[in-house]
């Protein structure tokens, strides 16, 4: 007892503490492992590695497939019958080939008649001069007119598109098969210029029989050049 006749305590007792403050608790909490709020960081991290990983092993794997599919066949698609010309560079004669096809060369800046060009892009591929060999937008227009008619109604091809196809002939048709003629499209883009692709198109593409190219089509139906084809015609 003091002298005041109140007994002073001591500010603690064995076996006793002071409760703890929110703060203490939370402080507490995190060193018993309780609250880590450093997981969710980690737990992101690791679905962002995931991610990266699987688009790697992705990219890959189609890296390795464009490789599998070779070099494009430009030379058994430069192969033409066997003609005879005057002194003019005048057709006066052409053989089949050895598989019976006739196919010719062509130009179509010199050789072709100007109209049907425009036909031809207008109808085909109206933006052949702009595209890189795919043209997002005729591939979006088939997507939805496969979906709201239940149908194929258009490919959505590009003239390059097309030409891939003639030129590695396929009778599938599978997402494959057109993802392929994508791949093949952009390669010949890169070897080949505009003019030179609309050239090549122009003597390959199938006119009926083993009729093959707009020149061969047009000697053999209306016995002259396509250059002189009326609009009719």
């Amino acid at each position: 007892m003091s002298a005041s006749g109140r007994k002073r305590f001591p500010s603690s007792w064995p076996g006793l503490t002071r409760p703890s403050t929110p703060l203490a608790a939370a402080e507490k909490e995190d060193v018993d492992g309780r609250v880590k709020p450093g997981h969710d960081g980690l737990r992101k991290r690791r679905i962002i590695l995931g991610m990266a990983l699987f688009i790697f092993a992705v990219c890959s794997a189609f890296a390795a497939w464009v490789v599998s599919l070779g070099p494009l066949p430009f030379e058994q698609a430069r192969q033409i019958s066997t003609t005879i010309v005057d002194r003019n560079g005048r057709l006066l004669r052409a053989y089949a080939m050895a598989d019976g096809r006739w196919r010719l060369p062509v130009d179509a800046r010199t050789g072709v008649d100007p109209s049907y060009l425009k036909l031809l892009l207008a109808y085909e591929d109206r933006r052949f001069y702009s595209h890189h060999g795919v043209d997002p937008q005729a591939l979006g227009r088939a997507a939805w007119q496969l979906v709201s008619s239940g149908r194929i109604v258009s490919g959505g091809s590009t003239i390059t598109m097309q030409l891939a196809r003639l030129m590695e002939p396929r009778r599938e048709r599978s997402l494959s098969a057109k993802l392929r003629q994508m791949v093949r499209a952009i390669q010949i883009e890169r070897q080949l210029t505009k003019d030179q692709i609309l050239d090549l198109y122009l003597a390959l593409a199938p006119f009926g029989g083993n009729l093959e190219g707009i020149r061969a089509a047009s000697i053999a139906y209306f016995g002259k050049e396509p250059k002189r084809l009326s609009l009719a015609e």
